[in-house]
């Protein structure tokens, strides 16, 4: 007897609520328009799952002003029939997470996260869900960032590498994976990359049927299919969902078709679900006092459209928080600055979903030996997939680096090449700091001998917010500072 299942799948959605007027003035995207179409395929179709493979927070003052709680009640709405864990479920802290938890009506499985004490997971690893006289089992699978969240919270662990993940999934499919699973479905948070290397070191014996994934914002025209296994996401934000209509022979005990397309969400395609959209305009109404007021304005709108080169976006928060500081190079983090274009006016909200991960600024010392490998190891071939830590520079500093070759062509500051015995005074973010070592690939500690690692500002928006006040017409081009060559 062959049976009908449809997959319908989001992943990264950062707090992206509310919706876009695209091309020809039609609306796109929307909590409410996707909330309406996953709706209308429920009543279109028979055997409906909907599936997110994590970070549903982060990216908009609706998200951070009531830290996540907003998020969990529209995603109550929402309905998911599973979720999984992604790297910004973590932002507001492990025991905040475990609060939402709480609060959600719906199933959140990771089969990863664990306490160091005694090794107990946080949240149960994998999900039946029996449907249509067919069982699909999810397992949820994180990215190995997460250690860089939870690096204060040192009760927590996880699975560090894809290997370690893959065993994971054998345990898990060998103790729990029975005669009666019908489906098996990784919802992964890792990104496509280690998509791929995961899908390589699966056992075909563990019955995958398919990878669900999330966390490098990667859109697709079709599945890409690796040791047999097809690998799918639906990009970023609510303009679009993943879908995947397939039928099941329940004698051969085997998918025998399998389609997946990315679905856009917009006025052509979806309706608005009255209910959430009711319940995102309170919430509106309750942020638009507070963050609906202009606290600078730019020459012309800058912007930021990648994450792996310079942009002017990165240039201009370098330079204002190494404007008048102690130290003399500023290393922001480009996954930092969340939004691709701002201003010419900018609101309190732009400022403030534009830089949302408001930490502490370190200061520390480095010689110009340690300095060229930091860089040289940001530089290295896995950059380019976009999902490692890239950075931007302020002023005076400028790179030079030949991918076919792997070398630094320039490093220098301020007109000199950077020498092997120089010493600069660099700041990044409380997140750099935090995981010094695996994101520039440098010992720590002789850095900590060298000089005490100092707080030189407690909040990074305190200081972007009184520079934005007292500077209008405020400009950034790119200059240079980081040209990649090949």
């Amino acid at each position: 007897m062959k049976k009908k299942l449809t997959i319908l799948h989001t992943n990264d959605i950062h707090g992206d609520f509310l919706p876009v007027r695209g091309a020809f003035g039609m609306y796109k995207g929307g909590l409410s328009r996707l909330s309406g179409y996953v709706k209308k395929v429920r009543s279109e179709e028979e055997n409906v799952i909907l599936a997110n493979a994590g970070d549903m927070f982060r990216g908009s003052v609706i998200d951070s002003e009531f830290m996540g709680l907003s998020t969990i009640e529209l995603m109550n709405i929402l309905a998911p029939d599973v979720t999984t864990i992604g790297n910004h479920e973590i932002d507001y802290g492990i025991a905040h997470l475990l609060f939402l938890e709480k609060c959600a009506r719906f199933p959140i499985i990771n089969a990863d996260l664990y306490i160091t004490l005694n090794n107990a997971r946080l949240f149960r690893p994998y999900l039946n869900i029996e449907i249509g006289g067919m069982r699909v089992m999810f397992i949820g699978l994180l990215t190995e960032e997460v250690i860089s969240s939870t690096k204060s919270e040192r009760v927590i662990g996880t699975y560090i590498n894809v290997a370690e993940a893959a065993k994971e999934v054998g345990i898990i499919a060998d103790n729990y994976r029975t005669k009666d699973t019908d489906i098996l479905v990784l919802l992964t948070h890792i990104g496509i990359e280690k998509d791929r290397e995961l899908a390589a070191l699966l056992n075909s014996e563990w019955g995958v049927d398919m990878i669900i994934g999330g966390h490098s914002h990667t859109f697709m025209e079709e599945p890409e299919v690796v040791n047999g296994i097809p690998i799918v996401q639906a990009g970023t934000g609510s303009g679009q969902i993943g879908r995947f209509d397939i039928v099941y022979d329940d004698e051969k005990k085997k998918i025998v078709d399998l389609k997946w397309r990315l679905q856009p969400i917009d006025e052509s395609t979806a309706p608005v679900d009255p209910t959430v959209e009711q319940l995102l305009q309170r919430y509106k109404t309750e942020t638009d006092a507070k963050y609906h007021r202009i606290v600078t304005t730019f020459a012309r709108e800058l912007t930021h459209p990648t994450r792996i080169q310079e942009t002017e976006m990165g240039n201009l928060y370098a330079d204002l928080l190494q404007e008048d500081s102690s130290f003399d190079i500023m290393l922001m983090g480009s996954g930092a600055i969340r939004k691709k274009a701002m201003g010419p006016i900018v609101e309190y909200q732009d400022m403030t979903e534009n830089t949302p991960f408001d930490d502490k600024l370190f200061m520390i010392k480095v010689t110009g030996n340690e300095f060229r490998r930091m860089i040289q190891y940001v530089m290295r071939d896995e950059a380019w997939e976009g999902h490692t830590e890239f950075y931007q520079f302020s002023k005076g500093v400028r790179i030079v680096y030949r991918k076919s070759t792997h070398k630094l062509e320039e490093l220098s500051f301020r007109g000199r090449e950077i020498e092997d015995g120089d010493e600069y005074l660099i700041a990044m973010q409380t997140y750099h700091y935090n995981n010094f070592e695996q994101f520039f690939n440098v010992p720590f500690e002789p850095i900590k001998q060298r000089m005490r690692p100092r707080v030189v500002a407690t909040s990074v928006n305190n200081i972007v917010e009184e520079y934005f006040s007292t500077h209008k017409g405020l400009d950034a081009h790119v200059e240079g500072r980081i040209v990649i060559l090949d």
